[in-house]
């Protein structure tokens, strides 16, 4: 699933221009990397929030993909809210996406994004809404 995620879903998307990584998922979490470089920094030098959102809001809605039937149903946010906490300069970043509530028609994500020495630099909550497609 992750090689999936990683070589045919991210394919000339946000995710891959921003070199994000699936790393690991289990049986409610997904996780996702990002190198903090100068590519995803604010003019001070430092990771941009709308970066971090992106991060969260790719390994939310990925997360979502993994619990319901892809063939019927798709995913789109509908809501994300980010408290940026701490600062990174460099370095990798960590997502881990777990769940508040997985509705039939729903999904509520906490969003935890950590940096290598696993300190908390920002917390968000994703909203999912699950449509049936056309």
């Amino acid at each position: 699933m992750l090689n999936h995620l990683n070589k045919v879903v991210m394919k000339n998307t946000l995710m891959h221009t921003l070199s994000i990584v699936y790393t690991d998922l289990g049986d409610d979490f997904l996780v996702a990397q990002m190198p903090v470089t100068p590519t995803v920094h604010q003019p001070a030098g430092l990771l941009h929030g709308g970066a971090s959102v992106a991060l969260a809001e790719s390994v939310g809605s990925a997360a979502s993909h993994l619990f319901i039937d892809n063939d019927k149903f798709e995913i789109r946010g509908i809501e994300i809210a980010a408290n940026h906490l701490k600062s990174v300069r460099e370095g990798i970043v960590t997502a881990t996406a777990r769940p508040i509530h997985k509705g039939r028609t729903t999904h509520l994500w906490e969003i935890k994004i950590t940096d290598e020495q696993g300190n908390l630099i920002s917390i968000c909550k994703l909203t999912n809404i699950i449509l049936e497609k056309k």
